[in-house]
């Protein structure tokens, strides 16, 4: 057996030696690639010539004119003649360097003369050429010291996460929320304003995008060197303590506001390092993959606590009754922790996010349906919440409420919840078909009054049991504002036709028992003329009679990107404009592509993909 192994970023030649121990002597041909920023440490991974260190070329000056100008001017736009002088002492400053001049072209992008003449004159000549790391650093530098002071504030805050951990933007909104560097402004709610935040430190290039959906990014990470410039401006401000895996301590004099723990030794060798007296006035508290875990009790003042906890066990949170200033709480542990909540968590008043992923619990302590401020609650699968949700009047999000194993009296009370924007439900019980009819009225009834709101964008539910989940024909009225549906749970007899009101859906997951095509008002024309519909998945439980048409109707599909369609034998045309060709389609049957393309096979999607 032959293997390619890549490592990356190694930053220093020890560490090679220890990882080469691990690979076999042998002569079968199998290969090691490693990166590193560092020449020595290429040529010690090298086995017997440095010839096989490959040095990264940096960009041309066509690409980096290209690119320079693309980000600061738009896509194609040349370049002002005012400004040309400017670009090209910039571009010789930056040295080829992608980083540097996605970050010095975003600092510019609608800028006037005076700013250019600011940037070049930083940039200095002490650049020319290739920037070293530390001079890599001074150039990011330059877009940090010319942020506004709360971006700044938040963009500080993302030294607490690991380098290379995709951070999600809903988490670091809440986080900055509950740390006060977030208010509403001229009416616009909290949570959107520092939604604004982060997707301004996007187009800043300051963070990079990760996962997307419908134009909006939903994570993000930090490249490393900025990481370590926001590490080294934190430790001079004294705004985040971190230790690391190699036992670095930063500010450990001064008393910690922040705490970044993410040590994967033993815990006599953190504890010495950090005293209760330090940690007693921490605001926000992070552990990631260590085994040392922190008395909960010494964090008096703490507003952020977001645990990650690596081994299976016993994960005893009790002390978190006693933390009044909580606002925010994300445990994700292993699904074999027993995770031990205290029976009363009625005195957190300003706890906001309320997050708990992974482990196995059997119920949430039951005052929690009393406190006023909670407006994001997620659960495992299977949990049992008390009843009275619908008090919980603050509540936006609610994830993993389990429509099997709550009471019927709860499921009803969804209905009450006139914030909720968005829902996640679960079915994990099998029941009778009577009994899963009763708690599918009830939920009916709960959808049919939050859509008098306005506020519901998003519902799913997934059904892990085996009942069967009769979908509802009629649902009166619809949620209009919903933008994502995910229904795969449930089975409908035909596609609904209150789908149709639903101007705003994005993404649509929907089983039916059959479609009927009809050349003025087919099933499938219900959701071709959703105008803003960008991936549907449909699945087809039984063989429709005939082909099923989607018609070149000039409105129909208009914005569809990814299009999953599956059925026991496959019978789908396009005519031609059905579809847009940057669509991407994926089918799964029996069928041959002659049965499921039109003869011109110009006017089918672009992409496809047919799985059997």
């Amino acid at each position: 057996m032959r293997y390619l192994i890549i490592i990356d970023d190694l930053w220093d030649s020890l560490a090679w030696k220890v990882i080469r121990c691990a690979f076999p002597e042998n002569s079968r041909g199998s290969r090691v690639l490693t990166t590193t920023r560092i020449y020595s440490v290429a040529a010690t991974c090298c086995s017997n010539s440095k010839e096989y260190v490959y040095k990264m070329k940096s960009l041309d000056d066509q690409e980096s004119r290209r690119l320079f100008f693309s980000r600061v001017f738009g896509f194609g736009e040349p370049c002002p003649v005012i400004y040309a002088e400017f670009s090209a002492d910039i571009l010789k400053r930056c040295g080829g360097l992608p980083l540097a001049i996605i970050s010095i072209s975003s600092l510019l992008a609608g800028q006037s003369k005076p700013m250019w003449e600011y940037v070049r004159n930083s940039l200095g000549s002490m650049f020319e050429g290739n920037p070293t790391l530390e001079e890599m650093k001074q150039i990011l530098d330059l877009s940090y010291r010319n942020l506004p002071h709360h971006l700044k504030t938040c963009l500080l805050y993302l030294g607490m996460y690991l380098e290379d951990y995709e951070i999600m933007k809903n988490d670091l909104s809440r986080q900055w929320m509950a740390e006060g560097f977030v208010s509403s402004i001229n009416g616009l709610d909290a949570e959107d304003v520092a939604g604004s935040y982060f997707n301004d430190l996007i187009n800043r290039s300051m963070i990079q995008p990760v996962e997307d959906c419908n134009d909006e990014v939903l994570s993000c990470r930090v490249h490393d060197v900025m990481l370590d410039l926001i590490r080294s401006k934190s430790t001079e401000e004294n705004f985040i303590t971190v230790m690391d895996h190699q036992q670095i301590v930063t500010g450990m004099n001064k008393q910690i506001r922040r705490i970044s723990l993410c040590n994967g030794g033993e815990e006599r060798d953190v504890m010495p390092a950090i005293t209760s007296e330090s940690l007693s006035k921490a605001r926000s508290v992070a552990v990631f993959r260590t085994v040392f875990w922190p008395s909960l009790l010494g964090f008096k003042y703490v507003r952020v606590l977001h645990l990650e906890y690596p081994k299976s066990g016993r994960l005893d949170l009790t002390g978190i009754c006693g933390l009044f200033l909580l606002r925010y709480v994300k445990i994700a542990c292993d699904y074999n922790t027993s995770l031990q909540l205290p029976s009363q968590i009625g005195e957190l008043r300003q706890l906001e996010t309320f997050d708990l992923q992974w482990s196995p619990l059997v119920s949430i302590p039951p005052d929690i349906v009393g406190l006023p401020r909670l407006s994001h609650l997620a659960v495992p699968k299977c949990t049992l919440l008390p009843d009275g949700i619908g008090s919980l009047k603050s509540l936006r999000t609610l994830h993993g409420f389990d429509v099997s194993e709550n009471s019927i009296d709860n499921v009803k009370c969804l209905g009450e919840l006139n914030n909720m924007r968005d829902l996640d439900l679960y079915w994990s019980r099998t029941e009778t078909l009577e009994e899963a009819e009763n708690r599918m009225d009830a939920l009916r009834s709960s959808l049919e009054r939050l859509s008098h709101s306005s506020n519901l964008k998003s519902l799913v539910l997934q059904n892990l049991s085996s009942t069967p989940l009769v979908g509802w024909s009629t649902l009166s009225p619809p949620p209009r504002r919903l933008q994502k549906l995910d229904l795969f749970g449930c089975v409908f007899p035909r596609i609904p036709k209150w789908i149709s009101q639903l101007s705003d859906l994005y993404r649509l997951v929907l089983r039916v028992e059959k479609v009927v095509s009809s050349k003025d008002d087919g099933d499938v024309d219900i959701l071709a003329r959703l105008a803003s519909l960008i991936h549907l998945e449909l699945q087809i439980e039984k063989c429709p009679e005939e082909r099923v048409i989607i018609t070149g109707s000039g409105t129909a599909f208009q914005t569809l990107k990814h299009l999953k369609f599956s059925c026991p034998k496959l019978l789908l045309a396009f005519e031609a404009g059905a579809v847009p060709r940057r669509a991407a389609v994926q089918y799964k049957g029996m069928a041959t592509r002659q049965q499921c393309v039109p003869a011109r096979w110009h006017q089918a999607p672009a992409t496809w993909l047919h799985r059997n």
